[in-house]
């Protein structure tokens, strides 16, 4: 499984590249904090499949990585190849890149 840094993301995010943050955490989860990405709690993955672009990169992120790897291997079986973890999730978001944002 590929997987990127939270560096990685925010040089993403800071040169405007195209491509799509799927945020797989619960609702309430994402609404104490988040960085912007589409949120589709990992039940919903497959039902939701249709949301996440198969044209370019996506990004998967959760809390701490598990559920986002979770969401990957669902999505792999259904033939995405352009996918990668978040490692550490929104955890190292707020250990490396933001300490204001709200932890859990």
């Amino acid at each position: 499984m590929q997987e990127i840094t939270v560096q990685e993301l925010k040089e993403k995010l800071d040169s405007g590249e195209d491509f799509q943050l799927i945020d797989v955490r619960e609702d309430f989860e994402y609404e104490t904090s988040n960085i912007g990405g589409l949120l589709i709690p990992l039940g919903g993955i497959i039902i939701e499949a249709d949301k996440i672009s198969k044209d370019k990169p996506v990004v998967v992120m959760c809390r701490s990585g598990k559920r986002s790897a979770a969401a990957i291997m669902q999505l792999e079986q259904m033939g995405y190849t352009n996918l990668a973890n978040l490692k550490g999730g929104i955890l190292a978001w707020a250990a490396e890149i933001d300490p204001d944002i709200v932890v859990y």
